[in-house]
C-alpha cells in the first residue's frame, strides 16, 4: 500500500556540484537543489521540515559527502532521500561510477566519490530508515543499478529495509543532459514539474514507479535520455508527493461574493500513454538505403529522410549501390525521435522492471522461433513472424494507413524508400515478384508467365507476359509498357532519385541517352520487343541477380501515353488492383479498386480492402496515438511505432498481443580503416574485436529483443552463403563477453602490448549509435587501447566517412556503421562493402578500405553464376576471409518495434519487404 512517509521521521539530502575546476560548469545543477527543496518541503506536497531537507552544494572531499550522509541518515527514521547531481564519471578498468566533486577529473578518479561507498553508506544496518530512496541525475548513472541497493552482502538482515529505490537519470552507457538556457536540468526539471503540478490521472500519491513511468513517458517524448529504476520489495511504492492534479489534492478555487463558482479548469494534456478514448494529437559510413523492395529502414530505429523533395539534381552515380545518401533513401521520421524508438527507449524497457513488459520481452507470449508455419488465428507477441495471422480475410472495409512523413515519390522509378516500395504494389506490378506463400525471400513470376528463360550463357533473360493483365482504362499491358517504364531510368534529369542497378547492368557505358530525348523507334538496344506478350534482356555481362533488380519497383511497367514525366508520382497509372483516387502531397492519399483488374490474371494480390487510404502527418507522435487509438490499423513504415505508442504496447497485455518485433535486415558493425595507423595491421583489428563487449553494445542499441540478435559475423541471416551459427570470434560461445585474454595475446602480436590509441567516428544525430561508441570506449580501455569517441555531422557522412582520404586525415581507426542490402543477395550485401573497385572517393561503403584480389575474384565468379546456390557458395567464402582479416566488428542483426490493428487479417512479416506483406492485407469489421 502506497503511504506518504511521516515528514517528521523523514530525512533528505540533496548533493550538487555546480564548478568544477576541470569539467564543464553545469549551473543548473545549483537550481537542482533550490527546485526540490521547495517541493519536498511545501506542505502541500509532502511537508518536509525546512531543516529534514539538507542541501550540500560543492562539498568539498568524499569525506565531506559522506560524513554529512551519516549524519543526516541516523536522524532518519521512516524514510531516507539522497539525491545526487553533477557529473558522473567511469573507471576504465572497473566500469564502476563516481560522482564528480568540485576537483575531479576522468584522470584523477581517487579525486572523486566511488558510489559504491554511497551505497554502502545508505545501507549501513545501524541507519534506521525504513524506506530508502536514491535518485541520481548524472551521466551514466544508469550503473548505480548494476549492484542493486542491496546489492552488498554486508546487509545482514533485509528486515530492516522494507523498501529500496534507486532511480538513475540516464543509461548506464548514456550523458544525461543539461539543456541550454533551461533552469533545471533535464531529468530533474521533469521531476520537480511532476512533483509540484502533479500528473494528470496519476494516483493520489506520487510514489517512486509512477513518477517513474511519467518521466519516462515525458522524456521520450521530447527525445531525451531515459530515466531508470530499480525497486526492491517495496520500494516502488514510496511516496514523496501529494499528486496536485488528483481530485482530492487540486487546490480549489475560492468563489467571488455574489457570484457563481468559477468551472474548475479542463486537465491538462495526457502525457502518459493514451487511452482509446483519447483524441490524437528517416547507416553510418555513409549508411546505404532502405532496400528496394520495401525493406524496412535503418532503425536507428529508427528516418534519415529528413526532406523529401518531390524533384532532385540529377543522378550522377559511379555505382548502383552508391545511388542515395542517407538522407535520401528511408522512411523520413525525425532522426531525433526515430532512433530513440528502437534502441533507447527499448533499452530502458528492458531495465525497467515492469512486470508486463519483462513477460513480453522474454517471449513468453507467444515468440515465433521464425520459422515457416501455418496460419494462426489468435494475437499474440510476434504472431506475425514467420507465419500468417488471421488467414482467409474477407473482401471488403477501408485499410487505413498513417505516416510520419510522405513517399519520396509514387513513381515507380522514382522512389527509393523502403515503405514505398511495399505500398507501390498496390498499383504497379513486375515481370516478377517476392512469393508471398514462400515466406522467404524466393522470387515468383508476377506479370510474366514464368521465371525467366536464361540462355546465352547468362546474359539472355526472355519472358512471356501473362494475358488478362490491363492498366486502370482497360488496355492490355504489353512488352513495350515495361520496356518504356525501365528505359525512364535512364532520365536522371527529368526521373531522379530512384535504383540505378538496372541502368548499370543493361548499360553499363551510359551509350542511352532515355526516352525523352532518344526518339528513335529502337530504344534502349538492350531490351528487345518482338510482339506484344515478349520480352527479352540482353546482358553485356552475365548477373546472377538481374531477376532481383527487375522485381523492384524500378521495374514497372508505365505507360507512355500516361507519363507526366516528373509529376507522373503525383498520379501514377494503376497497373494492379487499386488505382489513385486523391493524392494531396504531405496529407493524404487514397487508393480505390481499379475495375478492370482481374484477379486471373494477378497470383500474387489479394485486394481485400474496398479502399486503401494513408493519412500523412508531421508530427511523429499522432501516428502512435492514432494506432492507440484504433482511428488507423498500421504504420506505413514497418517502426514507426515511437516511445508514447510502446510505452502504452507494453503496458497493457490486450495492445502487446498486437505487437511485432521482426528483424529489419540490418546489421549494425564497425568498421576499421586500414589506412589509419595501426588498423593497417590485422592483429590490432582483431585485438578490437576481442576486447568489444557484444552483450554491452547489443544493450546500448536497444537489447536482445529490440536492439537485435548477437551477431556473431557480418553476413545477415537470409542471403545466400549465410551461416548464423559461424562464431569466428567465440561471440555466441561467451554470451557476447569480451575476451580480454586472447585481446592481450592479439596487441603483443601486433607490437603494441601496452595498447594504442585511435578515434571512434559516430554521427552525431544517431543517440543509439553514440551509446554503443561509448560502450566500445570502455571496454577497449580495459586492454590499454585507447579512443576517443568523436561525433561527427551525420548529414556529412558521404564526405566525411565515407571519403577514405578525410578518415585518414581525422585519424578514424574505427567508424560506427549499419547496412544492409536493396535486394537479399550476396552482391547487393557484398560488393559495396569489400569490392576494391568500388572504393570511390567520396560516397565509399568500403569503410575498411578493403583491397583483395582473392574477395575480388569470388565476388565476379558469384555475381555471374546463375544458380544462387553456388553464389552463396562464394559469398559464404567471402565472409569467412572478411572475418579472419576482422576488417569489420559486427555488433547485431538489428530489430524494430512495429504494432498491427487487431483488425487486420492475413498479416506476416515478409522478410522481403522488411516489413507487413502490404499486398495481402485484409481488414475485418466496419
Amino acid at each position: 500500500m502506497t503511504i506518504l512517509p511521516d515528514p517528521a521521521a523523514s530525512q533528505a539530502l540533496l548533493i550538487g556540484v555546480h564548478d568544477y575546476e576541470s569539467l564543464a560548469a553545469l549551473p543548473a545543477v545549483e537550481r537542482n537543489l533550490a527546485g526540490l527543496t521547495r517541493a519536498f518541503t511545501d506542505p502541500g506536497l509532502w511537508g518536509l521540515p525546512p531543516t529534514h531537507c539538507v542541501e550540500l552544494p560543492q562539498p568539498s572531499s568524499a569525506q565531506d559527502v559522506l560524513d554529512t550522509l551519516s549524519s543526516v541518515a541516523l536522524r532518519a527514521t521512516d524514510t531516507l532521500v539522497v539525491y545526487y547531481a553533477g557529473h558522473g564519471l567511469i573507471d576504465p578498468h572497473s566500469d564502476e561510477l563516481y560522482l564528480a566533486l568540485p576537483g575531479s577529473d576522468q584522470e584523477r578518479l581517487y579525486s572523486a566519490l566511488p558510489f559504491e561507498w554511497v551505497r554502502r553508506a545508505i545501507l549501513d544496518p545501524r541507519i534506521g530508515a525504513r524506506h530508502k530512496v536514491v535518485i541520481l541525475d548524472c551521466c551514466y548513472s544508469g550503473r548505480a543499478l548494476m549492484g542493486g541497493m542491496s546489492g552488498t552482502t554486508q546487509v545482514v538482515d533485509h528486515a530492516l529495509i522494507e523498501g529500496t529505490s534507486l532511480m538513475a537519470a540516464s543509461a548506464k552507457t548514456r550523458k544525461a543532459l543539461s539543456p541550454p538556457g533551461e533552469e533545471f536540468t533535464a531529468f530533474t526539471g521533469e521531476l520537480i514539474t511532476a512533483l509540484t503540478e502533479g500528473i494528470v490521472d496519476g494516483p493520489s500519491l506520487l510514489d517512486m514507479q509512477t513518477l517513474y513511468r511519467h518521466l519516462y513517458i515525458t522524456l521520450a517524448a521530447k527525445s531525451r535520455p531515459l530515466p531508470q529504476q530499480g525497486n526492491r520489495n517495496t520500494g516502488g511504492l514510496i511516496a514523496l508527493a501529494r499528486n496536485r492534479s488528483h481530485p482530492i489534492h487540486r487546490p480549489q478555487p475560492s468563489p467571488k461574493p455574489r457570484t457563481a463558482p468559477k468551472p474548475q479548469p479542463p486537465p491538462k494534456p495526457r502525457t502518459g500513454p493514451v487511452s482509446p478514448a483519447a483524441s490524437p494529437t528517416p547507416r553510418t559510413g555513409p549508411t546505404p538505403p532502405a532496400p528496394s523492395p520495401g525493406r524496412s529502414p535503418d532503425p536507428t530505429p529508427d528516418a534519415r529522410a529528413e526532406e523529401h523533395p518531390q524533384t532532385a539534381a540529377p543522378r550522377q552515380h559511379a555505382t548502383p549501390e552508391a545511388a542515395r545518401t542517407d538522407g535520401q533513401r528511408h522512411s523520413g521520421r525525425s532522426a531525433s525521435v526515430r532512433t530513440r524508438t528502437i534502441a533507447v527507449v527499448s533499452a530502458a524497457l528492458l531495465v525497467a522492471g515492469v512486470s508486463t513488459t519483462l513477460a513480453l520481452l522474454n517471449g513468453s507470449q507467444g515468440e515465433s522461433d521464425g520459422k515457416p508455419k501455418g496460419g494462426v488465428t489468435e494475437a499474440t507477441y510476434n504472431a506475425a513472424v514467420g507465419q500468417v495471422l488471421k488467414p482467409g480475410g474477407k473482401k471488403g472495409g477501408t485499410l487505413k494507413f498513417i505516416s510520419a512523413a510522405d513517399a519520396d515519390s509514387w513513381d515507380p522509378q522514382r522512389g527509393y524508400y523502403g515503405f514505398v516500395g511495399n505500398f507501390a504494389r498496390y498499383y504497379t506490378r513486375q515481370l516478377v515478384t517476392y512469393d508471398p506463400e514462400s515466406k522467404g525471400t524466393e522470387l515468383t513470376p508476377d506479370l510474366a508467365t514464368t521465371k525467366a528463360r536464361i540462355s546465352n550463357h547468362g546474359r539472355t533473360y526472355t519472358y512471356t507476359l501473362r494475358k488478362g493483365a490491363t492498366w486502370e482504362d482497360g488496355s492490355p499491358v504489353t512488352s513495350k509498357d515495361i520496356k518504356y517504364g525501365i528505359e525512364r531510368l535512364w532520365a536522371p534529369d527529368v526521373i531522379s532519385g530512384g535504383p540505378s542497378y538496372l541502368h548499370q547492368v543493361l548499360d553499363p557505358d551510359g551509350t542511352y541517352r532515355g526516352p525523352y530525348k532518344d526518339t528513335s523507334p529502337t530504344g534502349l538496344k538492350a531490351i528487345e520487343t518482338p510482339n506484344p506478350q515478349t520480352i527479352v534482356f540482353k546482358l553485356p555481362r552475365a548477373n546472377g541477380d538481374f531477376e532481383r533488380m527487375l522485381a523492384m519497383m524500378a521495374g514497372s511497367p508505365v505507360k507512355r501515353s500516361q507519363d507526366a514525366k516528373a509529376k507522373y508520382g503525383l498520379r501514377p497509372f494503376s497497373s494492379g488492383p487499386y488505382k489513385f483516387r486523391s493524392y494531396s502531397p504531405g496529407r493524404s492519399l487514397e487508393l480505390v479498386r481499379n475495375p478492370h483488374w482481374k484477379p486471373s490474371s494477378d497470383p500474387i494480390r489479394n485486394a481485400l480492402p474496398e479502399k486503401i487510404s494513408v493519412t500523412i502527418t508531421n508530427n511523429p507522435d499522432s501516428v502512435d496515438a492514432a494506432l492507440i487509438q484504433g482511428t488507423h490499423h498500421l504504420a506505413l513504415s514497418p517502426d514507426k511505432l515511437g516511445p508514447r505508442g510502446r510505452a502504452g504496447m507494453l503496458s497493457d497485455n490486450d495492445r502487446s498481443k498486437n505487437l511485432d518485433t521482426p528483424r529489419s535486415g540490418f546489421v549494425r558493425y564497425a568498421g576499421f580503416p586500414q589506412a589509419v595507423k595501426p588498423m593497417g595491421n590485422v592483429h590490432c583489428r582483431r585485438a578490437v574485436v576481442h576486447a568489444a563487449d557484444r552483450r554491452n553494445l547489443q544493450t546500448a542499441l536497444g537489447g536482445r529483443v529490440l536492439g537485435g540478435d548477437l551477431a556473431p559475423n557480418l553476413l545477415l541471416p537470409g542471403i545466400k552463403g549465410a551461416d548464423p551459427s559461424f562464431d569466428p570470434y567465440g561471440v555466441l560461445k561467451n554470451g557476447g563477453k569480451p575476451n580480454v585474454a586472447k585481446a592481450r595475446e592479439e596487441l603483443k602480436a601486433c607490437g603494441r602490448p601496452d595498447g594504442f590509441s585511435t578515434r571512434i567516428a559516430v554521427r552525431n544525430d544517431r543517440p543509439p549509435e553514440i551509446d554503443a561508441a561509448e560502450s566500445l570506449q570502455n571496454a577497449l580501455a580495459k586492454v590499454g587501447i585507447k579512443a576517443k569517441v568523436e561525433q561527427f555531422d551525420g548529414a556529412r557522412s558521404p564526405d566525411i566517412v565515407g571519403a577514405p582520404a578525410e578518415v585518414k586525415r581525422r585519424g578514424y581507426g574505427i567508424v560506427m556503421a549499419s547496412w544492409n542490402a536493396d535486394f537479399p543477395t550476396g552482391q547487393a550485401f557484398w560488393r559495396p562493402l569489400v569490392d576494391s573497385r568500388l572504393q570511390l572517393p567520396v560516397g565509399s561503403y568500403n569503410l575498411a578500405g578493403v583491397d583483395s584480389p582473392a574477395i575480388d575474384k569470388l565476388l565476379a565468379e558469384a555475381i555471374a553464376e546463375p544458380d544462387p546456390d553456388k553464389a552463396g557458395e562464394a559469398y559464404e567464402q567471402i565472409n569467412h576471409k572478411v572475418a579472419d582479416n576482422a576488417y569489420y566488428l559486427p555488433f547485431v542483426y538489428d530489430k524494430y518495434a512495429s504494432w498491427r490493428s487487431p483488425r487486420l487479417t492475413d498479416v506476416h512479416v515478409s522478410p522481403a519487404y522488411g516489413g507487413y506483406d502490404f499486398a495481402r492485407l485484409g481488414v475485418s469489421g466496419t
